[in-house]
């Protein structure tokens, strides 16, 4: 019991940091818990999807505090396009946030917190993204495994 724990409680870690900047890829640990054979496959996904998430949701929180220095002179872009980005990204990039799974995902997370994107919508959308991924992964070993 503790040892799966401890298990599932690594996976969690190893997904928080894949969805950061981290180079951690939580796919082969989610993969080796899997083939283990002795955790339910519901837990093993809970813990690798709420995991990820909330590593996406310090990307949004970089995102806001990102934002907060506009105008200041090594600011990427200025107000006008940040205004323009923003208006084109609440009618249509906000579904970017499906792709958050993918490997340039960990940047629409955080252009979602520099756009001040709906915190609820942002972790609906994430949280599908995330846990679809992770149970695609679980099919897919299963099916090959």
């Amino acid at each position: 019991m503790w040892s799966d724990l401890l298990a599932l409680s690594g996976l969690f870690i190893v997904a928080f940091g894949a969805a950061t900047i981290l180079p951690f890829q939580s796919e082969i640990v989610f993969v080796a818990l899997q083939l283990r054979g002795d955790i339910p496959i519901g837990w093993i996904i809970l813990f690798a999807s709420v995991g990820n998430i909330l590593g996406s949701g310090l990307n949004y929180v970089m995102g806001r505090v990102l934002e907060r220095f506009r105008g200041r002179r090594w600011f990427p872009v200025t107000d006008a396009q940040l205004e323009r980005a923003r208006e084109w990204y609440l009618k249509w990039g906000v579904w970017t946030l499906l792709l958050s799974w993918a490997p340039l995902g960990d940047a629409l997370t955080i252009v979602a917190g520099v756009m001040r994107t709906n915190v609820w919508l942002f972790f609906l959308l994430v949280g599908i993204a995330k846990t679809v991924r992770y149970i695609i992964v679980a099919l897919a070993t299963a099916a090959v495994f």
